[in-house]
């Protein structure tokens, strides 16, 4: 036991180590082009200093937010009361679990299958899983609309912080096309010999290769996942396509271009290029392709009534709401 806790220990912290490396190039970075260049030994750049701190702020603060952004977990309606986890335990027979699953999740909107057809259910969790969730090895949870795990800024991308993730590519890019850019005529005084001897030069060399190589890398994933928020799909989705219950449809989630874009980004776009949470709904049920408008707004418009109240209880106007929601949601199940 101590052993394991151990070992699990070391794979945290070695887990840092993607960011710590990222980390130490960007300072080395910021380093090499103020200090080196535009200040200590060529020409007073403070143009060049003003758009390189603009694209340095938000390329650190959308790194910060997909690494500290905790991903999101189902909440206590997708949970197995104590009454149904008794009777799921106790049951021995595997068709007899999966009706009761069947049951319990005609109050919850899932529309999702397993590739067996089955209700989809984490057994380490005990959750029945929403829509798009997933459950993540390595954070050992399930996660909302989950994408993958990225050792890069040691997280889960999921519905909480996608939106950042997706700017930290593409503050990224921004950084590295304006540094190369910027030293490119340097670069160029490198090679006829135009700079002065120094360590200054070497660090204008290996900023372009660096700036360059990050560039290129990080090039084809932003266009990747471009391609994958115009379809409305994650990377677990893109490989393996969900299944409702007519079966594996690709694009199950596919609502229009503009409607898929402001799922991620939400609806003013003024707020797009900023790292602060603006995404739609809450990540537990999302609108179907083949489902009418109706039924969309609908689920969108009572995802408040699925929240809580702080102190656990919910008031009785509410219950009664959510039984409507339920008999809705189950009426449009069965109409699939």
């Amino acid at each position: 036991m101590a052993l394991s806790r151990g070992l699990r220990c070391c794979q945290r912290v070695f887990s840092w180590i993607p960011v710590l490396i990222i980390t130490c190039v960007v300072l080395w970075s910021y380093y090499a082009y103020v200090f080196e260049l535009c200040l200590c030994k060529y020409e007073k750049l403070l143009a060049y200093l003003l758009v390189f701190h603009v694209c340095f702020v938000m390329f650190s603060w959308t790194y910060w937010k997909s690494i500290f952004t905790p991903p999101a977990s189902p909440c206590k309606k997708f949970q197995l009361s104590y009454s149904d986890k008794q009777r799921y335990e106790m049951e021995e027979r595997p068709d007899a679990q999966k009706q009761i699953l069947v049951e319990i999740a005609k109050k919850l909107p899932i529309f999702s299958r397993a590739q067996s057809g089955a209700i989809r259910f984490c057994d380490r969790c005990q959750v029945l899983k929403p829509d798009r969730c997933h459950h993540c090895s390595v954070c050992e949870t399930c996660v909302l609309k989950m994408d993958h795990h990225c050792p890069w800024v040691n997280n889960c991308v999921g519905f909480a912080n996608y939106k950042f993730f997706l700017l930290f590519l593409s503050y990224s890019m921004l950084y590295c096309v304006f540094i190369a850019a910027t030293v490119f005529q340097y670069f160029l005084k490198f090679w006829v010999g135009d700079l002065p001897n120094g360590p200054a030069k070497f660090h204008v060399l290996f900023l372009m290769f660096v700036a360059l190589m990050f560039f290129v890398s990080l090039m084809f994933l932003f266009g990747y996942h471009c391609w994958l928020v115009a379809k409305n799909r994650s990377t677990l989705e893109a490989f393996s396509a969900p299944v409702f219950i007519n079966g594996p449809d690709r694009n199950g989630f596919n609502v229009s271009t503009r409607r898929n874009l402001q799922q991620v980004f939400g609806e003013d776009r003024r707020l797009w290029f900023i790292p602060v949470f603006t995404s739609q709904g809450n990540g537990h049920y999302f609108p179907l392709k083949n489902r009418s408008s109706e039924s969309h707004n609908s689920l969108l418009a009572n995802e408040d009534m699925w929240e809580e109240s702080d102190d656990g209880s919910e008031e009785g106007s509410l219950g009664e709401s959510l039984s409507f929601c339920h008999m809705h949601i189950y009426t449009s199940m069965h109409s699939l």
